[in-house]
């Protein structure tokens, strides 16, 4: 096995990825993978705490979300590309820890409550009440070492933690602390300049987005409300259209051009917009490319899950015979 430190980290399969998700995770994937033995899970147990009435979405976006991962770079003969529910341990394992966790531990934890208030009634489901310790065990089934988050999710990791200590109080040390790995991790508003991106909110350019998709898209977006005229003096702060360049562009001459002669009332709308559906476009065409390739030899991201998860179930059937030896719940042949 790897002797590598191990990360654990991953998505809900709820759709196709799109720049959010890059900026703020998988350009940071990419270079994880070189220095760490990555595992990337595909969580369709946890997509079913508010979506299990859409069973085929999750089904879908398994796959589509395995081609986004291959076509920006993620490589499957470097980490394990990994289905939740393909690996039954991550089951297991949660409803082991759900015994150890006190009940004041989930009612405090203030991004459940959140997600609970923003749910209609219909859709609170005892599932996704308990879906964080769902990804405790995810975090613990491979014993990861690290795990890679922004500042905001850190308070979960202490979670993690905190279980995890528990645990090896109770039965014996087998579990492995999580440390947080905090790197730079960027944000993209959505196209409408409300709060982040969501497939929901209909504000995302996808990864598998056309090239004609991405103009269109762009046209759209929102920027400074106030600037009817492109003789009015406008504010980057704020503008998605600025922070998009930002995010994919370095050290641009022509954005820093945009940017002075927006905020004196010296240029239009149309001309920043082109030119950032020019730039988005050059960045999402090789994606294109690779997604293009990968649909056609589905038989190669069909390989690289066998591979990812057949990798995660020999993990898991290295903690779960500890957890259960230290359980005592593995021995009771032994009373007859």
């Amino acid at each position: 096995m790897d002797k590598k430190k191990r990360i654990l980290t991953g998505i809900r399969p709820t759709g196709s990825l799109h720049l959010g998700h890059y900026v703020g995770a998988l350009h940071n994937w990419i270079a994880l993978q070189e220095e760490y033995q990555c595992n990337f899970l595909i969580a369709d147990y946890q997509a079913l705490s508010d979506h299990f009435q859409d069973t085929e979405l999750i089904k879908k976006s398994v796959i589509d979300v395995t081609l986004d991962w291959l076509s920006v770079g993620l490589d499957p003969n470097k980490s394990n590309f990994v289905i939740q529910s393909y690996v039954p341990e991550h089951a297991e394992l949660s409803m082991l820890l759900s015994f150890v966790t006190p009940l004041g531990m989930l009612e405090r934890n203030p991004t459940l409550k959140g997600e609970l208030d923003s749910l209609p009634i219909e859709r609170r489901s005892a599932g996704f009440f308990s879906y964080p310790i769902s990804q405790v065990a995810d975090i613990l089934l491979p014993r990861a070492h690290l795990v890679p988050v922004g500042e905001d999710q850190a308070p979960h990791l202490e979670m993690s933690r905190e279980i995890a200590r528990k645990f090896n109080r109770m039965y014996g040390e087998i579990l492995p602390e999580p440390e947080t790995l905090i790197g730079k991790v960027g944000r993209l508003s959505g196209t409408d300049g409300k709060g982040k991106m969501s497939k929901s909110q209909g504000n995302v350019i996808l990864l598998s987005d056309s090239e004609k998709s991405v103009e269109k898209k762009v046209r759209s977006m929102y920027t400074d409300p106030n600037r009817i005229r492109a003789d009015i003096p406008g504010k980057i702060e704020g503008n998605p259209v600025f922070q998009y360049l930002d995010a994919f562009t370095n050290n641009d001459s022509n954005v820093k051009d945009f940017k002075e002669r927006y905020t004196t009332g010296n240029i239009g709308d149309v001309e920043i917009k082109n030119y950032l559906s020019k730039t988005l476009n050059d960045f999402l065409e090789p994606i294109r490319e690779k997604r293009s390739y990968y649909e056609q030899n589905i038989s190669i991201v069909e390989e690289a899950l066998d591979k990812g998860i057949n990798n995660a179930r020999i993990m898991a059937n290295e903690t779960m015979t500890l957890v259960r030896d230290k359980m005592k719940i593995s021995s009771y042949k032994k009373v007859w």
